[in-house]
């Protein structure tokens, strides 16, 4: 299917205003069934300052577009509704509780000649909805890893209880959402592993075994090394969001300060026990402070079934970091933490070191690394795995890319594509820039290629994307 995309141009001297958050609610209508109880349904509201009827009236309008919409589909409610000015965005996460999220559409500020006020154009197209539904499901799964489900904090302690933990959690997490910097990486939700040879991977795996059989209150265990995962031994939905945690809040704000970025293989008199990197990223920040507290953040995984808390203590030597997670009825001493640090910073410290040098005669090997002439994304729905060249970084508040994003905003169109049917197919889309986007999916694996090619046809085009698969992709079947 081939597609021209619009055109990539604005003008000057025009101001353009990206998507911002205008306000995110959460309630629930059995909490206020009657007329003059409405104030009842809402459990959360930002911003506070919203004046009260306002709020009724806001939630009152999205609880009948839901119903309204429930006349035609009573098994799939709305998702979100488009207006001129802005987008709203429904989920349902638990039976009843409603979590809302409008968003402002883009605009453009237009100058006007001999002094009239500029002319304002609001971009609608330029939000894709599975993006922001996606970012609004994260919300919640952010929440319950942190708190577990609304309706365990409601049974232990009715609205109070839920609106206390809705108004901590939420006040300081909606000021770390950036919308301006979501994209396709936020549908997709995925985990990025890192590459390693089997020699490696068994020590790591090694070490892993061997720290759960000495310290034999840890329930679970991950590894990762450079932001990216190695192993895991929690659930995979669990771990996509506790991933999500770590790479874009935990780590940034623990940066490395003496070995910012590279580790370099250590000598072999600094191997011994008396010398290593490893550090409490959550905990202790000092272990020789006779005040240092020894309290851990608390996170819940399992809630479907066996509904587990646990204290999640995250461990760090150079660019290797390991989390334990530990039944928090159990209280962690001081001893249990030393005992850890004695144990898990030599080792994990030569670990570090191994995998980098590892790292470093894999790149030698492969020689030097040319600019390609193609840019891509590419998720596996079974496992999660997610790899891109097109971004530089990726956080919660800043998204760095290589490529225009009009390009973007053509991979996010491609996949509201591919959700809408179950089959394999090809999308190839030639944009105004002179760029090809080619979107292929198959057997629940999806690669975004861009590529720079002005002059090429439709055939060389393919012939390209074949070539990347071949290289990059030799292990994984794509269907032509």
């Amino acid at each position: 299917m081939l597609m021209i995309s619009p055109r990539m141009a604005s003008g000057m001297q025009e101001k353009q205003y990206t998507p911002s958050l205008l306000s995110f609610f959460i309630y629930n209508p059995k909490f206020g069934p009657r007329e003059g109880e409405e104030e009842k349904k809402i459990l959360f509201y930002h911003p506070i300052e919203i004046e009260k009827n306002e709020k009724i009236r806001n939630v009152g309008l999205c609880e009948a577009i839901v119903q309204f919409t429930r006349t035609f589909c009573p098994t799939k409610p709305a998702k979100s509704l488009h207006t001129q000015k802005n987008r709203q965005f429904f989920h349902e996460p638990e039976e009843n509780f409603w979590m809302v999220m409008i968003v402002r559409n883009p605009m453009v500020e237009k100058p006007n000649k001999d002094g009239k006020p500029p002319t304002v154009e609001y971009q609608e197209e330029e939000i894709i909805d599975s993006v922001y539904g996606s970012v609004l499901q994260q919300c919640y799964s952010m929440y319950k890893l942190f708190n577990g489900t609304f309706s365990r904090a409601f049974e232990a302690g009715g609205v109070e209880l839920l609106t206390q933990k809705l108004e901590k959690f939420f006040y300081r997490y909606l000021q770390t959402l950036h919308l301006q910097s979501c994209d396709l990486l936020d549908v997709f939700g995925g985990i990025s592993f890192f590459p390693l040879d089997k020699m490696t991977y068994l020590k790591i795996q090694s070490f892993v075994n061997r720290v759960e059989e000495s310290l034999s209150l840890i329930k679970y265990t991950a590894f990762l090394y450079n932001d990216q995962l190695i192993w895991s031994g929690l659930e995979q939905e669990d771990m996509r969001i506790l991933y999500k945690y770590l790479t874009t809040s935990l780590f940034p704000r623990h940066t490395e300060p003496e070995l910012a970025g590279r580790d370099s293989p250590l000598r072999p008199e600094v191997a011994g026990n008396l010398l290593h990197y490893g550090r409490f990223l959550t905990g202790p920040a000092n272990l020789k402070d006779p005040d240092a507290k020894f309290r851990f953040p608390r996170i819940f995984v399992n809630t479907e079934d066996s509904y587990e808390e646990l204290h999640l203590i995250v461990y760090k030597a150079m660019s290797a970091a390991v989390c334990f997670m530990v039944n928090s009825a159990v209280d962690l001493s001081r001893e249990f933490c030393e005992q850890l640090d004695s144990m898990v910073g030599p080792h994990l410290t030569l670990l570090a070191s191994d995998i980098c040098e590892q790292y470093n005669v894999n790149r030698r090997i492969s020689g030097p690394e040319k600019e390609p002439q193609f840019k891509f994304i590419y998720f596996n729905h079974m496992n999660l795995a997610e790899k891109s060249t097109i971004h530089m970084r990726k956080t919660a508040s800043v998204s760095l890319t290589s490529v225009h994003p009009d390009l973007m905003k053509i991979l996010g169109d491609i996949n509201c594509d591919f959700a809408r049917v179950d089959e394999d197919e090809e999308i190839i889309v030639k944009a105004m820039t002179d760029y090809w986007v080619v979107g292929k999916k198959s057997d629940q694996r999806e690669l975004y290629v861009i590529l720079n090619q002005k002059n090429a046809n439709l055939i060389e085009v393919n012939e390209e994307v074949k070539r990347l698969c071949a290289t990059q992709f030799n292990n994984i079947f794509f269907l032509d």
